[in-house]
């Protein structure tokens, strides 16, 4: 089995050296191509006016000046061309993507452009929490667990159009309180707002800042059960399209 793994914090991120590990727990062909630079929250986003540079770091190990997604389609397009990857593997993001994270995450987004290509793809993010963040990410929560979650979901089947997004409890490994299959869940307060600074000319600048309030999230979503300590593995797909909302328009403008 050939594996492509990716990310959206970088070549260097931690996250993709265990990736790596969880990895080669599989395969032996194993090929890494990041961006060069952290893309996170850039989402599906191509590099359509700027030229794709890419550098080789060490054998087997890319670096693109681009997007996951421009990784995906040099990885695919270029650098395993003669032998395309039976698999895509996305993170380990730093950071849990779960509800609409997931519209904004690089690294759903490498899989999502996986899928497309016709790859079987899935995304790995680890969660963290407490006082010192991602400081004290626990890592070994992802690198013990990810091998029997992949193995599983590849015996199972992925089927066309679908990708697979995996988040994993900021807990020590043996603290995991099971694995539940989620669907997308949706926060209930305000994601983003807008800090106002100046620089040293009294001149505004401005930054966008996550505030995650307190809720209860929607029972059998992604949210709830990173909260309960879960592994939440959630089937996303690339049709976006209601079919209710559909059928609806369908008959009133028939």
């Amino acid at each position: 089995m050939r594996i492509l793994l990716t990310n959206d914090d970088g070549i260097h991120a931690p996250g993709l050296a265990i990736l790596e590990a969880i990895a080669k727990t599989l395969s032996d062909d194993v090929v890494v191509v990041a961006p060069e630079t952290d893309q996170s929250g850039v989402a599906h986003s191509l590099s359509l006016n700027n030229p794709l540079r890419l550098r080789e770091i060490s054998p087997r190990h890319f670096a693109v000046q681009g997007t996951p997604t421009d990784c995906v389609i040099m990885g695919v397009r270029k650098i395993m061309a003669d032998a395309r990857p039976d698999l895509i593997l996305s993170g380990v993001n730093r950071g849990q993507n779960v509800a609409e994270d997931v519209t904004y995450s690089g690294t759903i987004a490498a899989t999502m452009e996986g899928t497309l290509i016709g790859v079987p793809s899935i995304a790995l993010s680890q969660a963290y929490g407490g006082p010192e963040g991602h400081k004290s990410i626990r890592w070994d929560c992802a690198e013990t667990h990810a091998p029997s979650v992949i193995a599983k979901i590849l015996k199972t089947g992925i089927a066309p159009g679908i990708l697979v997004n995996v988040n994993f409890p900021a807990c020590a490994p043996d603290e995991v309180a099971g694995i539940a299959i989620t669907t997308q869940g949706r926060r209930d307060t305000e994601l983003l707002r807008i800090e106002e600074r100046r620089d040293g000319r009294g001149n505004p600048y401005y930054w966008l800042m996550f505030k995650r309030g307190n809720f209860t999230p929607e029972a059998g979503t992604d949210i709830e059960a990173i909260a309960a300590g879960k592994i939440s593995l959630t089937p996303l797909r690339l049709d976006l399209t209601d079919a209710e909302t559909r059928s609806r328009y369908a008959k009133a403008f028939a």
